[in-house]
């Protein structure tokens, strides 16, 4: 249990790395980072990082007042941390599954925007139906509380409206699960208007359930009448409450994102009907989040998308164009990062960013060989992909990624286990080559041959021959360019209309 004013003077990091070392000390494998240093995490393919830096304009800051006195600290741009303590219980597995669980919820924490304090791990089966913990671990947990000066309590599951009522009663602080932590996140991050949209309709769902009333919320806001008074006809009756009158306007709101999410379909459908129509192959980069995802995409196109050493810093898809060593031309499309227990009201939201998934001829799935648990997140991530309708039947290479700090009997042990899989390093390079290579021989070919001759004036025919097809033998005539190639059928088509007979 920690003194609140020990977190003066010392960064975020350093607190959060101190209490989790000592929290989950047990788990013999923890490298002493929740999350590790950003500093030199950037190569030349991640371009500017402009969006990072947007994003790192606001500070937060350990150990800041929000007296009148520090004013001046916050016109400098720096917010007060919330000072969290971490709950979870073992449940079925082993105790060192839940020690790793509870360093990735103080990792989402922190992300969140938040100190660490302390953590409390309760050796259970199953959560108690009335405050998660039980009456005695939830006095022990109160009492924790207080000592440490915290002010919100982060549960690694996810609670019922009538546990987290509970738990609050006993701690007398903020109380909040895991779903609700990741639902923070999310909204943080979401930049574009479709992924903001995607956001708030997850936290719609969420909430909906959860919403409590008390005092005037309880009360009627129309109905019967007294002596003759009233609103008249139309608003006799048991009349509505107000907690009602919220959740139907909850329900209206979720309605119109639903719309508003639906209208911005075709434009992508138009897009991908692009791709197809011109038959380039897609690649989609999945896996965990924090894997190495975006590092990977700058890696292979120069996109130079943001990159943070943070979960979920990425939510917006992001697709590039990409080619192979002999010069057929493909898209790669990155994707938002999957965790365990994803909450299946951000699965359902993003349905049809993750389509992306499905549709795609091949998915890299991006693993960090470097986690105390890479088997835990892979599992994680498929299980995923178990939701989204064909995303099983899609090709896939296990990425083994981090390869740099990897420990070489972990890669080994995956290796052996991933039969389609290729160890890289996103951030030294090694291993990219042979995933390039990987690349081009999954996706798949053209399969109509041509031998044709074209004119000289269809040029932009030979030209869509060198991006999406397989040239055999080219040779420039007389009469224009001979061709002995593969293709697919649409090219193949125009390519005999224009044919020099």
């Amino acid at each position: 249990m920690n003194d609140p004013q020990r977190t003066d003077g010392r960064t975020a990091q350093e607190v959060a790395d101190d209490v989790v070392a000592r929290v989950l000390a047990r788990a013999g494998r923890y490298d002493g980072t929740a999350l590790q240093s950003t500093a030199d995490e950037h190569t030349r393919y991640d371009g500017d990082q402009i969006d990072l830096e947007a994003r790192t304009s606001l500070r937060r800051v350990a150990g800041l007042s929000t007296e009148l006195q520090d004013v001046t600290e916050v016109e400098y741009r720096q917010l007060r941390l919330e000072r969290v303590v971490l709950v979870g219980i073992t449940g079925e597995g082993t105790n060192e599954d839940a020690e790793i669980s509870l360093r990735e919820l103080a990792a989402l924490a922190e992300t969140a925007g938040s100190v660490v304090l302390d953590g409390l791990l309760q050796r259970r089966r199953v959560p108690d139906t009335s405050t998660y913990l039980g009456s005695g671990k939830a006095g022990e947990l109160a009492l924790l509380v207080r000592s440490a000066g915290a002010d919100t309590v982060v549960v690694d599951g996810e609670l019922a409206p009538s546990q987290r009522r509970a738990l609050e009663d006993v701690v007398k602080v903020k109380v909040i699960d895991r779903t609700a932590l990741i639902l923070d996140i999310f909204a943080q991050h979401a930049k574009s208007k479709e992924g903001k949209a995607q956001v708030e309709l997850a936290q719609l769902e969420y909430l909906l359930p959860r919403l409590r009333g008390w005092g005037e919320s309880m009360s009627r806001q129309a109905g019967g009448q007294v002596g003759g008074a009233g609103q008249g006809m139309g608003s006799r009756g048991p009349g509505e409450t107000k907690i009602e009158l919220d959740r139907r306007r909850i329900r209206n709101r979720m309605a119109r994102l639903r719309r508003e999410i639906k209208e911005m379909e075709p434009a992508r459908l138009t897009k991908r009907a692009s791709r197809k129509r011109h038959a380039i192959p897609s690649v989609a980069i999945a896996g965990y989040t924090n894997a190495g995802k975006s590092s990977l995409l700058n890696r292979l196109t120069n996109a130079g998308v943001l990159v943070e050493n943070a979960l979920f810093a990425t939510l917006d898809p992001t697709v590039r164009r990409a080619e192979t060593d002999d010069g057929r031309v493909y898209t790669l499309a990155d994707t938002v990062g999957f965790v365990r227990a994803l909450p299946h009201q951000l699965v359902e939201a993003f349905r049809s960013t993750l389509e992306e998934v499905a549709d795609a001829d091949l998915i890299l799935h991006v693993v960090d060989a470097a986690h105390p648990d890479p088997e835990g997140q892979i599992a994680a991530v498929r299980a995923v992909f178990a939701d989204i309708p064909g995303a099983m039947d899609v090709p896939e290479i296990v990425v083994l990624n981090k390869a740099d700090i990897a420990d070489p009997d972990v890669v080994a042990r995956l290796r052996s286990r991933e039969v389609h899989s290729v160890l890289v390093s996103a951030h030294t390079g090694e291993g990219v080559d042979e995933l390039r290579a990987l690349i081009a021989d999954q996706l798949p070919r053209p399969g109509v041959p041509v031998d044709v001759v074209v004119p000289y004036h269809r040029g932009d025919l030979v030209s869509r021959v060198h991006e999406h097809g397989d040239i055999d033998h080219e040779e420039h005539t007389e009469h224009g360019t001979a061709l002995r190639a593969r293709v697919d059928a649409q090219l193949a088509a125009e390519l005999q209309a224009a044919s020099v007979a």
